[in-house]
């Protein structure tokens, strides 16, 4: 989904912070507001090799489309970008982005919070870790 004020993206390539930066970034906009999740190397006190994210299409999409808007409206942001990636990732690679453009740097923090917050809590994308001595899919929705 894209259009003036939302550029929600699921893909299998890789994330891209500058397409996020381009889309969101506006003269009439002095906040902007950036979170970008990484794969960490540790969870629980075990080495993670890699990770694995799956999702369901079709509803991840509109989940996210939804959170989008209803972050732009709640907290009258200008532009907002929420961009996660599927498949296997590395080490320090990125799979989700939020970035936020408002007149005020208040507003830009709040929206980012919300959308990656409520991202995690309702959008079917699942995590599987991969450690030296098996893997788990992690239940990413309590």
């Amino acid at each position: 989904m894209r259009n003036n004020r939302i550029f929600v993206k699921l893909t299998e390539e890789a994330l891209s912070l500058d397409e996020c930066y381009e889309f969101v970034r506006d003269e009439g906009c002095g906040g902007l507001a950036f979170f970008v999740g990484t794969v960490r190397n540790r969870t629980e006190e075990k080495e993670v090799l890699k990770l694995e994210f799956s999702a369901y299409d079709p509803m991840a999409v509109k989940e996210m489309s939804l959170i989008a808007v209803q972050a732009v409206e709640k907290f009258g942001v200008h532009r907002l970008a929420l961009h996660h990636t599927k498949g296997v990732l590395a080490i320090g690679e990125v799979p989700v982005i939020v970035a936020v453009s408002s007149a005020h740097r208040e507003a830009a923090f709040k929206a980012c919070q919300y959308a990656i917050d409520t991202l995690k809590k309702t959008v079917p994308i699942w995590k599987k870790e991969y450690f030296e001595d098996g893997e788990v899919w992690v239940n990413a929705h309590p």
